[in-house]
């Protein structure tokens, strides 16, 4: 069964015309060819394919991209400050929180829904709001450090 839906995806609308199977993240990546949504354990376990759905962080290999009729959508294409990265990214950088860079996108998009919702998170809060997210490389120690310095906490 297909069914048309509309969509506003980093700020642009689309109106796709979908099998109602398809998930959020098969549609982001193979219908509008934003990869930075990265596919991973198609269980909603890594949190590499998060995305902020109506401002909220969800795993997109998790959710039907049918029930997503009518909403906003952000992935990390749409993360643009200027002509530079943004703040969470930028401070990724600086601490060396980046090595192979498979869980960043969904490091990034799980950060930014926190500094969105709370502008100064505590090390716990932070802790929490990445814990859907898992990294094989860092120990995670680098990648709380740039969310402290993109609230501007580090010290």
């Amino acid at each position: 069964m297909k069914q048309v839906i509309h969509l506003t995806v980093n700020g642009d609308s689309h109106e796709l015309y979908l099998d109602t199977r398809r998930t959020l993240l098969d549609v982001l990546r193979n219908e509008l060819g934003l990869m930075g949504t990265h596919r991973s354990c198609d269980a909603g376990d890594c949190g590499a394919c998060t995305v902020l759905l109506n401002d909220l962080p969800v795993t997109s290999c998790l959710v039907l991209a049918v029930a997503c009729d009518g909403a906003q959508v952000l992935t990390v294409e749409g993360l643009r400050c200027g002509d530079g990265l943004h703040p969470v990214q930028q401070a990724l950088v600086e601490t060396g929180g980046i090595q192979c860079g498979f869980c960043t996108p969904g490091m990034v998009m799980s950060a930014v829904a926190l500094l969105g919702e709370k502008r100064r998170p505590s090390e716990a809060e932070i802790r929490a709001a990445l814990a859907g997210n898992l990294c094989r490389c860092t120990g995670y120690g680098k990648i709380i450090q740039a969310v402290q310095r993109a609230a501007g906490e580090a010290t």
